[in-house]
């Protein structure tokens, strides 16, 4: 279960982010899904529809790529990101549909309305780096400088990666 999930009544609210586990992650530069150190270099994490689209334009283009627009969304290690492209529900398939509405949406998380598709593509990213900032009531992140590009239609894509990322991190 990532790191950042919420808690209520002894069951693990899926879909959401808990602000103080967020902020935690954030300041120690640890991973939003494992809790554990992220080394300093690239991080990753995964992106829907729209900005797997942008940032493939983008590289195709070879202009860099920068969410200008910061993300609720932390980052974490590569075989995290991996595997939660995967188990994700939302995230894995581009036919899944959100469960859950925001609780107060606003200019950031409007889109965040339940029924909602993943949208055709979606991928795991890799950025050079992240700049964040902790505020009053979230946790927001930027990424700058893609280093990996990795799109899919369904994220059992990742499989063979993810295996041998874990194989790269046994050693």
């Amino acid at each position: 279960m990532p790191a950042i999930t919420p808690w209520e009544n002894d069951e693990p609210q899926f879909a959401l982010t808990d602000y103080d586990r967020s902020a935690a992650c954030a300041r120690g530069r640890r991973c939003s899904v494992c809790d554990r150190p992220m080394p300093q270099g690239p991080v990753w994490r995964v992106v829907g529809s729209a900005e797997s689209a942008a940032i493939g334009e983008a590289l195709a283009a070879g202009r860099p790529y920068r969410n200008l627009a910061p993300t609720l969304e932390g980052p974490g290690h590569r075989a995290c990101m991996l595997y939660a492209s995967m188990v994700c529900p939302y995230l894995a398939r581009p036919g899944a549909r959100r469960g859950l509405s925001a609780a107060e949406p606003d200019e950031m998380t409007e889109h965040v309305v339940r029924g909602t598709a993943r949208g055709t593509t979606g991928a795991v990213v890799g950025f050079a780096e992240y700049e964040y900032a902790v505020t009053r009531g979230r946790v927001l992140f930027r990424f700058l400088d893609v280093v990996e590009f990795l799109p899919h239609d369904t994220a059992d894509t990742h499989l063979e990666e993810l295996r041998a990322e874990l194989a790269r991190s046994a050693k």
